[in-house]
Order: structure tokens, then sequence, then C-alpha cells
């Protein structure tokens, strides 16, 4: 189901750079520093989302660095790797008709058109060719393109639901 208030994810915290809190970032984004537009990043750290703003970033090399206001030490910075990094929704603008975040559809409920249910949303595949949903129920995993009115017929955000018509072995 659809929610404002739940971040959309643009990275990660991957690791350090340097003794002075700077923390090398795996961005979402394309190109890798457009992370760096959004200034008021929400930091995910053990399932709790808090305000952390970027003091300084840029890119470096092949990768991103930055360094978050209040992180002035290798140590501190050291507490961040492997946090998420994510915006409010209100920083991006509004999807027209037949578009979504990838953050919209992860944990939504996939169902055949027969009605069976497929499993949920677990994340996103960009191929080249086109999306790739991936779906997970238990331990099964299925892969379907997102190929809007061929396989996926229909995306309800409210209803929390994406129906498919999709064959597999």
């Amino acid at each position: 189901m659809l929610t404002d208030d739940k971040p959309v994810v643009l990275g990660r915290i991957s690791g350090l750079f340097g003794v002075k809190g700077w923390n090398k970032i795996h961005s979402y984004t394309v190109p890798r520093e457009a992370i760096l537009d959004y200034s008021d990043w929400l930091v995910e750290k053990d399932g709790q989302w808090r305000p952390l703003g970027i003091a300084e970033g840029k890119r470096q090399g092949k990768t991103v660095i930055a360094r978050l206001e209040g992180v002035d030490d290798r140590d501190a910075a050291a507490e961040l790797v492997d946090a998420r990094i994510g915006v409010r929704r209100e920083s991006f603008p509004q999807t027209g008709d037949g578009e979504y975040y990838w953050s919209d559809l992860e944990g939504l409920l996939v169902v055949h058109l027969d009605g069976k249910s497929l499993g949920k949303v677990a994340y996103l595949l960009e191929t080249g060719a086109n999306d790739v949903l991936v779906v997970q129920d238990g331990d099964q995993e299925v892969l379907i393109p997102f190929v809007n009115g061929e396989v996926v017929k229909n995306v309800d955000l409210v209803k929390g639901e994406i129906s498919v018509d999709w064959e597999w072995d």
C-alpha cells in the first residue's frame, strides 16, 4: 500500500573514506552523483530512519563520497556503514499515469489474472530491455518483466496489488 511517509531509497553507505568522517556512498541514482542533489537525507540503521544532512559531498573517481553533518571522525563514520539512504517523497516530482517509483512497487502483492497469488515484490532489476519484478513467495523467486499493458495489467497502489498475465515453467 502506498504511504507518503515511506522514504524513497536512493542508495546506501557502503564504506569509509579517509579518517575525517567521510563515507563511500553506493548511489542508485543516474548519474551516481545526483544523490548529492538531495541535501536532507534520511539514514536507516537497525530499522530506524533519522534525518542526517550532507555537510560535504562529491564524486571521487567511480564512486561518490560524503561527510554527513555531525560525523567528524572515522569511528562515527564507521557506525553508518551499511545504512540505507532515503529522502522524503515530497522531494520528488509527482508521477504521471502508468509511472511508478520502484519503491512504490516493492512490497506489493502480485496476483495472476486467474486469481493466484504469486508473492510480493522484493525488488526490481534494470536489465536494459525492460525492468524486472523480483517476486518472492517463501523460498520461491519469480522474475516477471515489467511490461505495462502486456505483462503487467494493472498496478493498484491503494490496494497494494499488481495484476499480471505471466506464465513460466
